[in-house]
């Protein structure tokens, strides 16, 4: 039977060496970008790597230059590989659009612009009142401002697996055995293509954080992949809208709050530190899983205005603190 296997991963360099074993294995590969006229340059080698990516807002760039290499060695095996990310694909659109002068009164209501620029607008909206919320506000409002976000945030991405899933199920038809890349947390275009395909293949999901983690010996993450409080409130959202769990929404929303605060946020430069981003999130997780909102109340006033290394300090000692009040009660 024809298959399709959806690869989720972190946009990180140690996950590339798994990523191109699996992509490898597949005939086509879908990959999570929009179309861009220099792709097929740069597989060709007519132009660099480096000219390639240059024009781009490159948010992990190691990680970049090292999947366009793989993406160059997978098309010299013969890999057939389709950008396809259709929401970014109407928002760089929009975006031209604007640049010659455009509006947003120009989008047509009830087109695809129109429900693209809407769900781009709200949800970096609402990020941008996070920020300034978390500079500011109080620690109840900074919590009501990550739910907020999370929830705008949701509806984005059910919009953006949606057209994204549509375009896959059309051009899927013509392989036989298909990759699809995607982030961890897409798993609504796993539902969504397992929707529309299930009848013509056989769809099923691969966490790439799962396997990496388990050669490395943390077997337990073989069955359940790494999901952040941030990442699960989202996909509360995005798997039950409208569904309303306000305990739990704000518990985890706390534990975000606390957990973006000691989480490494650049690429690691440490060549040597193998993993070093799946390492980080699985301790960073492990260290918020049990505090309460109240514990995140407390420790947010101690970790706002502290660079990552020295918030994890004050999140250590704090923990060790109850442990030890724990011990002594």
């Amino acid at each position: 039977m024809k298959h399709i296997h959806i690869g989720f991963s972190i946009h990180r360099p140690e996950m590339i060496p798994k990523t191109a074993e699996l992509m490898g294995a597949h005939d086509v590969i879908f990959l999570e970008e929009p179309p861009d006229p220099g792709f097929g340059e740069m597989l060709a080698g007519n132009i660099s790597i480096e000219a390639y990516l240059m024009p781009q807002d490159l948010e992990y760039p190691d990680f970049s230059r090292q999947m366009a290499a793989l993406e160059k060695e997978l098309h010299h095996a013969g890999k057939k590989l389709i950008q396809v990310e259709p929401f970014y694909a109407a928002l760089l659109s929009i975006h031209d659009t604007f640049a010659d002068g455009g509006t947003p009164d120009d989008l047509k209501p009830k087109t695809l612009p129109f429900y693209v620029f809407m769900a781009e607008r709200q949800a970096t909206g609402a990020l941008l009142k996070f920020y300034q919320t978390a500079a500011t506000g109080s620690f109840d409002a900074v919590i009501q401002a990550v739910r907020e976000f999370s929830k705008t945030d949701a509806r984005r991405f059910r919009l953006r697996d949606s057209l994204r899933a549509q375009e896959i199920a059309r051009q899927a038809a013509h392989f036989t055995s298909v990759y699809v890349e995607a982030g961890t947390i897409h798993f609504f275009l796993f539902r969504e293509l397992h929707r529309l395909l299930s009848d013509r293949y056989r769809v099923r999901p691969v966490y790439l954080d799962r396997l990496v983690l388990s050669e490395a010996g943390h077997r337990q993450h073989l069955y359940s992949p790494v999901y952040s409080p941030g990442d699960l409130l989202t996909l509360f959202y995005i798997l039950h809208p409208g569904r309303a769990r306000r305990d739990t929404e704000d518990l985890l929303a706390a534990r975000s709050v606390i957990y973006s605060k000691i989480i490494h946020k650049q690429e690691n430069k440490e060549t040597g530190n193998l993993f070093f981003h799946l390492k980080d999130e699985m301790a960073c997780i492990r260290r918020v899983k049990n505090l309460s909102v109240d514990n995140c109340r407390e420790l947010f006033g101690r970790v706002r205005n502290k660079p990552t290394d020295q918030a994890r300090q004050v999140v250590e000692r704090y923990q060790a603190g109850r442990t030890e009040d724990d011990n002594q009660g």
